[in-house]
């Protein structure tokens, strides 16, 4: 795998089409994020299942890494070619992409909140009005707050939109397909081992910890992680070698935390990094994960991510008479909720955003348009 330098055209286009595989892995992951949040209300959930889903913050380092390779892979020849004028271009995409959705789902918490309040039961810990305007701005966990309110996952959407800020400059400062492998190997090392250094430091065992303090490094760092994950699939697509060796990779090092032998903060990214590389290296029509339902999971994830936490606020209140577990057919009810709005908010909200946002603007076409970035021909935006 390593004898391959650098690829012979490093300005040949990337293959077209989807990597179904790692479309449906969001969806998964999303799911994984939608029992963590409420794994402590579900009656009789313990033991293994438990300790499953009690990890499942970590679907959101898997969703930096992801993020990172599907940018790479989507615009960052297109920024190159363009230059500077390229840029608004490509943040209008991501703006398109996910401000609207966040900004409906967030407006349906301060309904929520405002309702709490006209019957005295507002709580201006979950629910603070003077930081709304920095969640409006998807800026709140850029070091503004000192802990997660309203939306509570909406903050890995906040350190997305700074990843997305500083992207262009990663694009014009690096092509990483023009480095050897072993430099591109180094770089993911280092990158992971100061994420892991920072954590150390300050004593945290887990990535979840102080999300409002390391949330936005945490990001940056395995975003970056993921772009090279990409110019490795480039250089390795193909290779049977490639993807035994990288799916080894992702389970030696999910044992190793599991087990304890090695720093969750250090051996998770890697696992997860991995991981990505052997799906992205198995992605075709016979990979199980590009099955239509899984597919189509991973096509509405962003609305299940984002609409869940709040309406399992909703739901306990109007469906759950006192605290403690809830029984399975509330439990189930709540999940079919969640995959209903996420259809609902995917198609009526979402998509149509999109299209509304991502449509050439009127000045643009009367004086013939400028620089343009068209939707990305590999895989689907993230």
């Amino acid at each position: 795998m390593t004898a391959e330098a650098t690829i012979p055209n490093p300005a040949a286009a990337a293959p077209r089409g989807e990597l179904r595989a790692l479309t449906s892995m969001r969806g998964i992951a999303a799911w994984f994020v939608v029992f963590y949040h409420i794994r402590e209300s579900v009656a009789g959930l313990g033991g293994w299942p438990l300790a499953i889903v009690a990890h499942g913050y970590l679907a959101v380092d898997f969703f930096f890494l992801l993020s990172g390779f599907v940018l790479w892979l989507s615009y960052a020849d297109r920024l190159r070619a363009g230059g500077w004028h390229a840029v608004p271009g490509f943040l209008r995409r991501r703006f398109a992409r996910i401000w609207p959705l966040h900004a409906v789902v967030l407006t349906g918490g301060v309904a929520l909140a405002l309702l709490l309040a006209a019957t005295g039961r507002h709580d201006p810990v979950d629910f603070p009005f003077a930081q709304l305007p920095l969640h409006y701005l998807l800026v709140q966990n850029w070091g503004f707050t000192r802990a997660l309110a309203w939306n509570d996952p909406a903050w890995s959407i906040s350190v997305e939109s700074a990843a997305y800020l500083l992207f262009p400059l990663l694009a014009f400062a690096i092509d990483w397909r023009r480095l050897p492998t072993w430099a591109l190997l180094a770089a993911i090392t280092a990158l992971l081992a100061a994420l892991h250094a920072v954590f150390n430091a300050a004593g945290e065992a887990s990535l979840n910890a102080d999300i409002p303090r390391f949330g936005l490094l945490r990001c940056l760092i395995e975003f970056s992680v993921g772009t090279i994950i990409c110019a490795l699939w480039l250089r390795w697509r193909g290779s049977p070698l490639a993807v035994l060796a990288a799916a080894g990779l992702a389970i030696a090092a999910t044992v190793a935390a599991a087990s304890g032998w090695a720093a969750e903060t250090l051996a998770m990214p890697a696992a997860f990094a991995a991981a990505l590389l052997a799906l992205a290296l198995s992605s075709g029509p016979r990979n199980p994960l590009g099955a239509s339902p899984l597919h189509w999971l991973g096509e509405v994830s962003y609305a299940t991510y984002l609409c869940h936490f709040l309406l399992w606020k909703a739901f306990k209140l109007a469906f759950v008479a006192a605290p403690g577990p809830v029984g399975w057919p509330l439990i189930a009810l709540y999940l079919a909720m969640v995959l209903a709005a996420s259809a609902a908010l995917y198609h009526w909200v979402e998509r149509r955003a999109q299209r509304w946002l991502n449509s050439p603007l009127p000045l643009a076409r009367e004086v013939g348009g400028g620089p343009a970035l068209t939707p990305p021909a590999n895989g689907r935006e993230i």
